[in-house]
C-alpha cells in the first residue's frame, strides 16, 4: 500500500520553508483550541504524551507546562525545528503520518491539533495514532468544521471576488479517504477506528488580529488559500488584496482589529 498520496506530497511542498510565516499569521489562531484539547486528553503530570503534527509547538509547550512527558512530531523539518525552540522540554522529531517511529502503546495520550486536515488518509493516520497509544489511553483531535465560519471564509470570498478559482492541479482528498467535518462525522471516524467513549464538540471563537497580519500568511503561500494566491499573476494578487481590504470592513471593530469568527471540532475517545 502506498503511504504517501498526491495530497500528502502537495502538503509537504506547501509547508516547506514557511514555518516563520505560519507563526506570524495563522499560528495564534490554531493555538486557541489547545487548552480544551489537552483537557480532553486528560493530561496529568508525568503522563507520556505525543503531539502529532506539532507545527511550531504550541500544544507541545502547553503539555510540557502541565508536567507531561512530551514527544512531538511534524512532517516539515522547519516546523519541527521551530517547535524544538518553542517547547525545549519536549523531544521533537521529523516524522509524517501514517507512519511514526514509535513502538506500539508507547504513549498514554495522543493529541493532534488540526493534524488530520493535513494528511491524505485520515483513517490510516488515526489507525497509526491508535497503535502508538497504550490500551486505555486517550486520543484527542481537532479539525476545522465544515461549512466554514465567516472568518474562515474571508480569504475564499476575496479570491472569488477577484475571479480566482481553485487550480485544477491542486490535489484534494480522494472521496473514499475523506469524512464529514461535522460533529457526527468526526465522532464516527474515531468510533470506526475502535475508540470508545467518543464525544465531539464544536469550539467557536473570534480570532482578533490586524488585517495586515492576517493577509501576511496567504501572501507568503501559507495554507491552501496561500498556495492558490501565490500562483496568480501580480495583477490578480493586487485585485485579491483590494477585495480582501473591502471585505475586512465587515469584521473590523472600533479598535481597528479584525474579529474573525471561527469554528473547529474537538473529538476524543479511549483506546
Amino acid at each position: 500500500m502506498t503511504i504517501s498520496t498526491p495530497f500528502d506530497e502537495a502538503e509537504r511542498r506547501a509547508w516547506a520553508g514557511r514555518a516563520a510565516a505560519y507563526e506570524r499569521s495563522f499560528a495564534p489562531l490554531c493555538a486557541h483550541p489547545v487548552p480544551a484539547l489537552l483537557d480532553a486528553a486528560e493530561l496529568r503530570p508525568g503522563l507520556r504524551v505525543l503531539d502529532a503534527g506539532t507545527g511550531t509547538g504550541a500544544a507541545a509547550r502547553a503539555a510540557a507546562d502541565r508536567g507531561a512527558a512530551v514527544t512531538a512530531v511534524d512532517a516539515d523539518p522547519g516546523m519541527a525545528a521551530r517547535a524544538a525552540e518553542t517547547a525545549p522540554d519536549a523531544a521533537v522529531y521529523v516524522a509524517a503520518l501514517p507512519r511514526l517511529p514509535f513502538a506500539d502503546g508507547r504513549f498514554g495520550a495522543v493529541v493532534g491539533n488540526f493534524v488530520l486536515n493535513h494528511v491524505g488518509r485520515p483513517r490510516a493516520a488515526l489507525t497509526e495514532l491508535r497503535r502508538v497509544t497504550r490500551p486505555g489511553g486517550r486520543i484527542a483531535l481537532t479539525v476545522w468544521a465544515t461549512p466554514p465560519a465567516p472568518g474562515q471564509a474571508l480569504f475564499g470570498r476575496a479570491l472569488q471576488a477577484a475571479g480566482v478559482s481553485r487550480p485544477a492541479g491542486l490535489p484534494t482528498l480522494a472521496p473514499e479517504d475523506d469524512f464529514p467535518r461535522t460533529e457526527g462525522g468526526f465522532a464516527r471516524l474515531l468510533s470506526e477506528a475502535g475508540l470508545t467513549g467518543v464525544r465531539c464538540e464544536t469550539l467557536a471563537w473570534e480570532h482578533r488580529t490586524t488585517a495586515e497580519q492576517w493577509w501576511s500568511g496567504p501572501a507568503a503561500g501559507v495554507a491552501s488559500v496561500g498556495r492558490i494566491l501565490v500562483s496568480q499573476p501580480p495583477e490578480v494578487v493586487t485585485e485579491a488584496r483590494r477585495q480582501y481590504d473591502a471585505l475586512c470592513a465587515e469584521f473590523t471593530g472600533p479598535d481597528g482589529l479584525l474579529a474573525l469568527p471561527h469554528t473547529a471540532l474537538l473529538t476524543c475517545g479511549r483506546t
